[in-house]
């Protein structure tokens, strides 16, 4: 896997993946404080609940669970002191389909974060990651008809 990261101006890097993505990364800056794009390591949490969240559907698409939609909302704290590592994650799962087993979703969110998901592997070493989740049944949500 490789990675070019190029400094464009201020605190404004352009960085790309091996496969061609590009992503503005940047931080505040100046008078004017303009953050062009989410820092480094707002992206490494980005990159953990992307990760995750890939997994998730993944196993309840393999265990032929009706999923629809999965989000990931994360909240984390850095040591105060350089170098300012997560110390503290929490990632929230909402899940929605149709008559999902409880169960399965907590078990494919725990095999996720111990087992498949390499960053919240590495991010474990200083971390204490803890998760929960949420289940929205799409099959018993009515939707008004006009």
């Amino acid at each position: 896997m490789k990675a070019r990261i190029k400094w464009v101006e201020g605190r404004t890097f352009l960085g790309e993946s091996g496969s061609g993505h590009k992503v503005v990364l940047g931080t505040a800056f100046g008078t004017e404080g303009k953050t062009p794009g989410p820092s480094p390591m707002e992206m490494v949490l980005i990159g953990t609940g992307g990760c995750s969240a890939y997994d998730v559907v993944h196993i309840l698409e393999k265990g032929r669970e009706a999923i629809e939609d999965c989000v990931v909302e994360i909240d984390a704290e850095r040591a105060a002191q350089d170098p300012k590592v997560f110390t503290r994650i929490h990632l929230h799962f909402v899940v929605k389909g149709r008559s999902l087993a409880a169960n399965k979703v907590e078990r494919a969110i725990a095999l996720s974060i111990e087992k498949y998901c390499s960053a919240s592997a590495m991010l474990a070493r200083t971390a204490t990651i803890t998760h929960d989740f949420e289940i929205v049944d799409t099959a018993t949500t009515t939707v008004a008809q006009p």
